[in-house]
């Protein structure tokens, strides 16, 4: 009982101490004077397994699924690996690589900037750091997707999910459990383009995002699938309305995530770190989440 306690505390304390702190220096009370020997037990839990690490990214490479937009649109380049040297005359001593990649290919980061509501606001090089850390909430809904691919959290989804498990707490990440990430190998599956010429995957809509950026204190949303929104989004007014009303309250994005099912529906905090890429709009991220070992 001891170490569960101990667990859930320090996880506690990365949450508040990383993602509610004060920016402004002169807000700070003596009570900070303590963050060293907190963030010390958090170090030593980690060290002996008590709080695990858990990887929330999808692998990066040639066969990673890019989203396809209808002509006259622009798309996004996949990711390519060029091969510098490896131990050989080129390089006898070393190994390394050049790569090219779009901005939101694979599991990535989508800042606000990166929609026309968001136009003006942060990128990823602006936005402040204390803001990619913060409690991470898990909305379980395999079954529902299991019955309907083309799924799309709604108010209900959410306060179904509240009464069970509690208010979502503030500057948290809100993340859809799908099961989708199963099919990440598998371009076609992923995308699953029916015979509409539409993608059918599961995601955030206009009556989720607008709860969560009305009535809830948000850092951004996440999920299994190529986009934040429900492939259907695409038809919809506005288009992809997680994106337009999401990104235009200024919060972010984490798509293509992976083992949602490792994480507790409340509990485990999450770091999503993206390249500081001037004026990006995205950047493929490696997302962790720190979680009481069972």
């Amino acid at each position: 009982m001891h170490r569960l306690t101990l667990n859930l505390t320090t996880v506690a304390l990365v949450a508040g101490l990383l993602a509610c702190a004060p920016s402004d220096s002169a807000t700070r009370s003596a009570g900070a004077a303590a963050a060293p020997a907190d963030l010390m037990a958090l170090s030593q839990n980690l060290a002996s397994g008590d709080v695990r690490v858990v990887d929330l990214s999808q692998v990066l490479n040639e066969q990673t699924p890019v989203i396809q937009l209808p002509p006259p649109f622009a798309n996004t380049p996949g990711y390519e690996r060029h091969l510098i040297s490896e131990f050989d005359e080129k390089g006898p001593g070393w190994y390394w690589n050049w790569f090219s990649v779009g901005e939101h290919t694979g599991t990535h980061f989508d800042a606000p900037c990166h929609w026309a509501t968001g136009k003006g606001l942060e990128c990823v090089d602006t936005a402040e750091p204390a803001r990619f850390v913060g409690p991470a909430v898990v909305i379980d809904v395999t079954d529902e997707v299991a019955n309907n691919p083309d799924f799309i959290v709604t108010r209900a989804t959410i306060e179904a999910w509240e009464a069970e498990h509690g208010r979502i707490p503030p500057r948290a990440w809100v993340l859809m459990r799908s099961g989708w990430a199963s099919r990440a190998n598998d371009a076609k599956e992923f995308l699953n383009v029916g015979e509409d010429g539409m993608a059918h995957y599961p995601g955030f809509g206009q009556e989720s995002a607008e709860f969560l950026t009305r009535e809830r204190d948000i850092l951004g949303v996440g999920t299994e699938a190529i986009g934040t929104d429900a492939g259907i989004g695409a038809a919809h007014d506005p288009a992809f309305p997680n994106h337009a009303i999401m990104h235009g309250a200024g919060k972010f994005g984490l798509t293509n995530l992976a083992n949602l099912d490792q994480l507790p529906p409340v509990g485990a905090v999450l770091i999503a770190a993206p390249l500081k890429l001037e004026r990006g709009s995205g950047s493929p991220v490696r997302p962790i989440a720190l979680v009481p070992a069972r």
